[in-house]
């Protein structure tokens, strides 16, 4: 009798775990955001007024020629992500909250208007958001509170974050001032296909890996099981190499290391419905095994 007891418990237990099946685990645990230009369109006009400051601090602050400065400014940035990793890369000392000062301070921050839509977007999404920008706090503050999206995300991670030493407004020494003497030589070698000769940056950011390592510990993030969303193609080809799911935002055209392209960060539901169907998956608790469960993945 207990034997029999015994084979009808396992049998209704066999036959409950073949009915049910419980919720596959999600796909993604965090999305990771950039800020400037994917947030808000590059026709805001920020970008633009960025590189004139930037390129009048480069003539104002550390004395470079003008006639040069736009040549200079775009080379370094092309090779270190962002114009102040390049100028401290190939000599220029100087503090980096001034630096900030300077080229943030005085953007046209009025052109952002509050985004409704893609607050409502970024607020129903049932998975863990972070900001992942090259950007000092106070500039990532204030384009996010433009927005009306200050509330949105879990946590920032900004320039401080990872660079949480200040640049020193000490004057050159004689390494500093040797290597600026080779600045044209080092310019030179950057539009060489080999890049080994160029200098290292002391600072820490997109698109070289060790900071996407550091932001990947600071909040806990599991690269693959993360979304990142990002303008520039350099940032994503790092991420993708580095495990990282990826979003090219500003084109339709997807380029190599980009598993989505959205023309706009508004089109992120069309795009991406599933990153939705997550909280309808967790709603339902456990389905029954003989329905079926279709997954539909649009690329933009």
């Amino acid at each position: 009798m207990l034997l029999m007891l015994i084979e009808l418990t396992q049998s209704i237990k066999m036959e409950y775990e073949n009915k049910y099946q419980h919720v596959p685990a999600a796909k993604y645990e965090c999305l990771l955001f950039d800020v400037d230009d994917t947030l808000y369109p590059l026709s805001s006009g920020l970008s633009k007024a960025c590189t004139k400051n930037i390129e009048e601090f480069m003539i104002q602050k550390l004395g470079i020629e003008g006639n040069k400065v736009t040549e200079i400014n775009r080379v370094l940035y092309k090779n270190y992500g962002t114009s102040m990793a390049g100028l401290r890369a190939v000599g220029y000392n100087f503090d980096h909250d001034d630096y900030h000062s300077f080229v943030h301070g005085r953007l046209p921050y009025e052109n952002l208007k509050p985004d409704p839509v893609m607050r409502s977007l970024l607020l129903s999404l049932p998975i863990r958001k972070v900001i992942f920008s090259n950007g000092d706090k106070v500039h990532v503050a204030k384009v996010l509170r433009k927005l009306g999206l200050e509330d949105c995300f879990e946590r920032v991670i900004s320039f401080e974050t990872l660079n949480p030493t200040n640049g020193s407004s000490t004057s050159d020494g004689e390494d500093s001032l040797k290597l600026r003497g080779l600045s044209s030589e080092i310019l030179d070698a950057t539009n060489c296909p080999c890049q080994s000769a160029l200098p290292e940056t002391p600072i820490i950011c997109k698109p070289f890996e060790n900071a996407f390592e550091q932001a990947f510990n600071i909040a806990n993030i599991n690269p693959q099981k993360t979304l990142f969303f990002d303008d520039s193609v350099r940032n994503i080809q790092t991420g993708k190499q580095i495990g990282l799911h990826t979003v090219l935002v500003g084109t339709s055209q997807r380029t190599n290391g980009a598993d989505y392209a959205l023309e706009s960060i508004h089109n992120i539901r069309e795009a991406l419905p599933e990153l939705w169907e997550a909280d309808n998956k967790k709603s339902e608790g456990v389905r029954y095994s003989g329905e079926v469960a279709i997954q539909t993945s649009v690329m933009a």
